[in-house]
């Protein structure tokens, strides 16, 4: 298939399999139904087989054949790609837009407080944010680059670890003002314990069963509490007095450098067994505002020390820190 016109045949078939109707695929195409059915035929013909079942009548006149139904997804993730370089051709440069994948909670906590010193350094990039729980398809959503909280093993992905990540207890000054006695890990289980269900059922997502046992504490009713599947809200409802959560040091950093949360039991090291990652696609590292931002970020995690401010012995009553 080396001539244009096999090309826009193979859009045709295309158009044409997805409306299974001729006349659909010619108001998307632009083009009059008797031009797709005779690219469709000059297809067929240079196949030397038929791509439909053409009905008479009823609702689907067109139905594609077995052989044309396998090769349909090749055929969509090749006009994809296609879709794909010529936004490339066009973002030869830093100008433009930069589309990048976030979830919203390490947009609230860590990327939004900063991305303004990226703004600075590289004026002529405008970025959007795509903040979603899920991961999303780079080729179909036309993502650039993206963090991605997990073990770095993402398919067709290019992964770079940017944080490591600690796990420990926090709440607000108040809150430890008017419970004094929060001295030991066991203490923590008779209070409200704020839990983070933005990623619940990973094996590897830390919870309070995990960091109490790692605490040395055994038969503590851990799983009441108040539960939350976003981890900014769990860290703004620690922040509002509503109880104890168990923080990601990513997340509570900027609260807890700014005193709006305590860090509980700073004497006990829980190191995530997650991470975040940078993500991009491997035929993507070289794009120049790309790459860009992605030496940005890990500038940022280098300048971001791991908050330390904790609590793990008394405290008089006009000191919370």
């Amino acid at each position: 298939m080396k001539t244009p016109i096999h090309l826009n045949a193979l859009r045709a078939f295309e158009a044409s399999a997805r409306h299974q109707s001729f006349s659909a695929a010619a108001a998307e195409l632009n083009v009059t139904p008797a031009a797709v059915g005779q690219l469709v035929r000059t297809l067929e013909d240079w196949l030397g087989a038929p791509l439909f079942h053409r009905n008479a009548g009823g609702k689907s006149r067109l139905v594609t054949t077995e052989t044309a139904e396998r090769a349909l997804p090749d055929l969509r993730a090749g006009f994809d790609k296609l879709v794909s370089g010529l936004e490339r051709l066009k973002e030869g440069g830093l100008a433009g837009v930069l589309t990048v994948t976030v979830s919203p909670a390490f947009a609230a906590k860590w990327l939004l407080p900063r991305i303004e010193r990226f703004h600075a350094i590289c004026t002529d990039t405008d970025v959007r944010l795509d903040t979603n729980l899920k991961a999303v398809d780079f080729v179909a959503q036309r993502i650039d680059i993206g963090v991605r909280y997990g073990t770095g093993s993402w398919p067709g992905l290019t992964a770079d670890k940017l944080l490591d990540e600690e796990i420990y207890p926090v709440c607000s000054p108040e809150f430890l003002r008017k419970n004094p006695r929060l001295r030991k890990p066991a203490d923590l289980a008779q209070h409200m314990l704020i839990h983070d269900l933005s990623m619940d059922g990973h094996a590897d997502f830390p919870t309070w069963d995990a960091w109490l046992r790692k605490a040395g504490v055994s038969n503590a009713a851990a799983s009441r509490g108040m539960k939350i599947n976003n981890s900014a809200a769990v860290l703004q409802a620690a922040a509002e007095g509503q109880g104890i959560a168990l923080a990601r040091s990513v997340m509570a950093h900027d609260d807890i450098t700014s005193g709006r949360l305590v860090r509980l039991c700073g004497d006990i090291s829980f190191q995530s067994p997650l991470a975040y990652y940078i993500v991009y696609r491997p035929e993507s590292a070289n794009l120049p505002r790309l790459a860009t931002f992605r030496r940005w970020l890990l500038d940022e995690a280098y300048a971001t020390p791991l908050a330390t401010t904790s609590f793990s012995g008394e405290i008089s009553s006009g000191d919370a820190r």
